[in-house]
């Protein structure tokens, strides 16, 4: 006979909990039931935090086979199957159930909620089934990411699909267990970014996860599962989060404030994220431009593409080497780098570094080789026996030896050696200098703390007298809190360069959306201010709308409109999202974006160039009218100045100008670029930096351009566009898009031509017949 089970933390068989009901974790930590996702009414059984105020979930069953009805049951079957079961008029079906694998005879299964987060199925003392073993878009302490060799269990997150929907997103994170295991973060099916291989402290191209007195951090390999793990203490609750935008963040709960704090940006997303941005033994420096570069001694392998900006090609040996006797080789020490892709690496645990160098120098086919421990001195052994893929630039010290000719050597050998003759002076200065040096770093780090508040506090007082010059309201902390249900995670709409976008609705009903300032975003109060400059006196219909800003206390905000149809990348490059468009909808968002562009750069107070132009900057309203966003990075001219040098450069890969990318240089041309850009996406459905033919391995620019050349440019419009009979508009606007991406900016139309070409039958001018650029 079966029992309804309400508020125990066990399950067992012939008892079930249908949809109200839940389950509770004996020290109330978390709570498992059925809920439904903000903006959706979709069911899905759940686990989330009892004890928080926002409704945090960290895990979902049913997370791709979601409930239409409150008709759900939650059971455990006599043989320890977990199964969620639509119950029908007629008919029952099984919506979700648990598996595993075991020998056992399992007789009597008892399901339990743990103060951990984990839903088990346990037999006496032997757990048959855990949740943690299939973990969603949340790590909780205690989970392990990784591996079990004995059966086959990959434990990695997936993000969800949107903030309404938990069915599986684009991205995950997952441990590659060839070679010496590393972390990946993969983007559907392709590979996204590397955050390398375990170095004792912390994962090779991931600095920022260090441990804290709060953690301790684990990493084991052994013959029967390879995973890494975090411990945290039971006092604080905490939680890594993967975003549907691909942003993992480690966060705890603050009873003062009600809220999740983020204390750790653990991916920082930059130019060299992309994984082999630089291509083989091409190593990469987001401070730089270009971002990329040859590792020193190696050169570009092809030099025209190189400097198109198109770094896929490589580097190769300045001076090849043979393989010989060795004598004519040697190894060249790199400090302070992500080390390469170790897929295809071989690794020994017990050898020392001196073991390591021997091993390699032996066989002329290894390239490099490298300590897997950095601590005590370092310890076992990499080796490289192919490229080297995926290296970049940190400030965080880790060695990498790479072999190469004697002669490439010499002035490294000189120096070394001219340091080794000064080594006894060096040794009597720091001695003489080290209690000295100890006592100004504790001054400095004290006075560093200081002027920091000092000049944070000097920043917003400038700012808040400068108010009446901006002549936008200013909205107090209290009163944004309370518009977003005190920055829920339900209202959050999506995640920024800038920081999270929450929605918020004001006590007069209007409907907002907060940009909030995080405190791992590489923008500023300075970006802060550029945005409210640019943006508070422009005033045109497909520019978003500024309704006011908040500085107060560690805060800073930006008050928009709200745009009820979010932004258009997740509109036009999602598989179900992009049929709502049909292609009059697709031409007027073309057409608006133009018309907006045109209003910055010649028709406003000031000439503005936005810079960072792209499909995640497009918001739509309810009418589904245009409105250019996020203008943190653009810049403004006076009179008829239209372009400008800068040492640091800004935007989004995929969308920044040839010119731009590799020498500094912007301009109303560069917005241009990234303008047509758009346009190709729009009209394919396929995102330029994504794309890649299987044939010609061109991305989406280069794509079109054969396409173009071929007179085959409709293959390029998105399936849902096939047969509108609007053949000759969409070829006229992919024609219109190439004149926009030409690799020179002096060949490109200005923002008032491209208007005209879109509203007037007038003759296309001709591309230049050249290799579109393929950053």
């Amino acid at each position: 006979m079966l029992t309804s089970c309400i508020a125990t933390d066990t399950l067992s068989p012939y008892q079930f909990i249908r949809d109200g009901g839940t389950m509770v974790s004996s020290g109330e930590m978390f709570e498992l039931g059925f809920f439904s996702p903000a903006n959706s009414q979709n069911r899905y059984l759940g686990i989330w935090y009892k004890k928080v105020s926002n409704r945090t979930v960290v895990w979902v069953a049913n997370r791709d086979a979601p409930l239409n009805s409150t008709s759900g049951v939650f059971e455990i079957s006599s043989n320890g199957i977990l199964q969620l079961v639509y119950v029908g008029n007629n008919f029952n079906t099984t919506i979700w159930s648990s598996s595993f694998v075991s020998s056992m005879n399992v007789t009597n299964p008892v399901a339990q909620i743990l103060d951990t987060g984990n839903l088990v199925v346990t037999e006496e003392s032997n757990t048959i089934w855990q949740s943690f073993d299939h973990p969603g878009d949340t790590y909780l302490p205690g989970m392990k990411v990784g591996k079990d060799l004995i059966t086959g269990i990959d434990r990695q997150w997936t993000s969800w699909k949107s903030l309404d929907d938990p069915s599986s997103g684009q991205y995950a994170i997952y441990m590659d267990t060839k070679g010496f295991p590393q972390i990946f973060q993969r983007r559907g099916s392709k590979l996204h970014t590397r955050f390398g291989p375990w170095n004792g402290v912390r994962f090779s191209g991931m600095p920022s996860l260090i441990q804290n007195p709060t953690s301790v951090n684990e990493f084991v390999i052994n013959d029967k599962e390879i995973y890494f793990k975090v411990h945290v203490h039971s006092s604080v609750v905490s939680r890594m989060y993967l975003d549907p935008e691909g942003d993992l963040t480690r966060m705890i709960w603050v009873d003062l404030t009600q809220s999740w704090s983020l204390i750790l940006a653990a991916i920082t997303t930059d130019s060299c994220s992309a994984y082999g941005l630089c291509g083989p033994y091409g190593i990469c420096n987001s401070r730089s431009f270009p971002v990329c570069s040859c590792i020193e001694g190696f050169e570009p392998k092809h030099i025209e593409e190189w400097n198109a900006a198109d770094w896929s090609s490589g580097c190769v040996l300045r001076t090849p080497l043979g393989c010989g006797n060795g004598t004519e080789h040697g190894f060249r020490r790199f400090s302070g780098v992500k080390i390469p892709d170790t897929r295809t690496a071989w690794y020994n645990l017990s050898m020392n570094l001196k073991e390591c160098e021997m091993k390699c120098s032996r066989n002329c086919s290894c390239t490099a080789y490298a300590g897997l421990d950095i601590r005590n001195g370092g310890s076992g052994c990499l080796l490289w026996f192919g490229d080297l893929m995926d290296v970049r630039e940190y400030n965080e010290t880790q060695e990498l030896y790479i072999r190469m000719a004697r002669s490439e050597l010499a002035s490294v050998t000189n120096w070394d050696s001219a340091s080794n003759k000064k080594k006894t002076v060096v040794i009597a200065v720091v001695s003489t200098s080290i209690c000295l040096v100890m006592a100004c770093l504790t001054l400095a780090v004290y006075t560093r703390i200081k002027k920091r508040k000092s000049y944070m506090k000097r920043q917003v007082s400038s700012y808040d007298g400068r108010k009446e010059d901006i002549d936008l309201p200013f909205f107090s902390l209290p009163t944004i809190a309370k518009s977003t249900s005190n920055f829920s995670v339900t209202n959050k709409l999506g995640q920024g360069g800038f920081g999270p976008v929450y929605k918020g609705i004001l006590e007069d009903g209007r409907e907002i959306a907060v940009k909030r300032l995080s405190k791992s975003s590489k923008q500023g109060l300075d970006e802060f201010k550029n945005e409210v400059r640019c943006i508070a006196k422009l005033q045109h219909r497909n520019l978003v709308k500024l309704i006011g800003y908040c500085i107060q206390g560690d805060e800073t905000m930006l008050i928009y409109e709200y745009m009820a149809n979010k932004s258009l990348d997740l509109i036009i490059f999602d598989t179900n999202g992009g049929s709502m468009l049909d292609w009059p909808q697709r031409f007027h968002i073309i057409h608006g974006i133009a018309r907006g562009l045109l209003y910055l750069h010649q028709d406003s107070r000031l000439r503005v160039i936005h810079r960072d132009l792209k499909a995640a900057n497009i918001l739509l309203d309810n009418d589904m009218n245009p409105k250019i966003s996020d203008f943190g990075l653009a810049r403004r001219f006076k009179g008829i100045e239209t372009e400008a040098n800068t040492n640091k450069v800004v935007g989004t890969y995929g969308y920044i100008s040839p010119e731009y990318a590799v020498h500094g240089l912007f301009s109303v041309k560069s917005d241009v670029f990234s303008f047509g850009v758009m346009v190709l996406e729009i009209v394919s459905g396929k995102k330029n930096r994504d794309f890649s033919h299987e044939q010609h391995r061109d991305n989406l620019l280069g794509h079109a351009w054969e396409l173009f050349k071929e007179h085959r440019s409709l293959e390029l419009a998105s399936s849902q566009l096939r047969g509108v009979h609007a053949d000759s508009e969409i070829l006229r606007t992919i024609h219109i898009a190439l004149l926009c991406v030409q690799h020179h900016a002096e060949d490109r139309p200005t923002m008032s031509y491209v208007v005209v070409m879109l509203d007037h039958e007038i003759t296309l001018p001709h591309q230049n017949n050249q290799h579109f650029t393929m950053e």
